[in-house]
């Protein structure tokens, strides 16, 4: 049976295998990111570093096989992401000297910028999050309950909204969202990605079955 627990910090090696395969618009990533190490430390071993109480993953009773992570305060994560993640990366990832060259160096080149995270029309939806479920463990209602537990343990801190930036070719991620309720958040300058949000508070906003 997969249940919803806290991370913890064993649970390093499947958050990572998790992240590499479906960070390609929600599948596999190593044919174009042949460095595995590079997107989870982009986009999920800085949430556990940094916001462990906002953590959670799904267990299959075995290993994790699903996460949902982020922040409640996204401008307050882009500063701590400069001052305490960066300096970690530096040697691992150095930044690219000039134009990037390849899918890699285009990952790297946005990882030393957090503070592209930060748009004035979220402003109102301070908390982001990522969520992730391996493709075998999905439409089996896992990713429902990970949302579910992180919406209430923002709810829970005070934090009224949430926000979260998606592929727009990711049509099925798309879906999924709009059944949880979440809404698209006009953005000036999206490029590839499609902001969406939603109140924290499920009782306020229902979502759908």
């Amino acid at each position: 049976m997969t249940t919803v627990r806290p991370y913890r910090p064993d649970d390093q090696a499947a958050l990572f295998d998790i992240c590499v395969r479906t960070a390609h618009q929600g599948g596999d990533s190593r044919h174009i990111y042949p460095d595995l190490d590079l997107m989870p430390n982009i986009f999920a071993a800085p949430y556990a570093f940094l916001e462990p109480d906002l953590t959670f993953v799904a267990d299959d009773g075995d290993r994790a096989v699903g996460y949902v992570l982020g922040t409640a305060d996204t401008v307050a994560f882009a500063r701590a992401f400069r001052a305490s993640w960066l300096p970690r990366m530096r040697e691992r990832f150095p930044e690219p000297a000039g134009p990037p060259a390849n899918p890699s160096e285009t990952m790297i080149r946005l990882m030393y910028h957090p503070e592209r995270m930060v748009l004035p029309e979220l402003a109102a939806y301070p908390a982001h999050l990522h969520i992730d479920l391996l493709p075998e463990h999905q439409r089996k209602g896992h990713g429902r309950a990970l949302m579910n537990t992180f919406l209430d343990a923002l709810h829970r801190r005070g934090t009224e909204a949430v926000h979260l930036g998606m592929v727009s070719a990711n049509t099925r991620a798309r879906a999924f969202y709009d059944r949880l309720g979440f809404h698209e958040i006009p953005v000036a300058d999206p490029g590839e990605l499609t902001y969406l949000g939603r109140r924290t508070d499920r009782t306020a906003q229902p979502t759908a079955t």
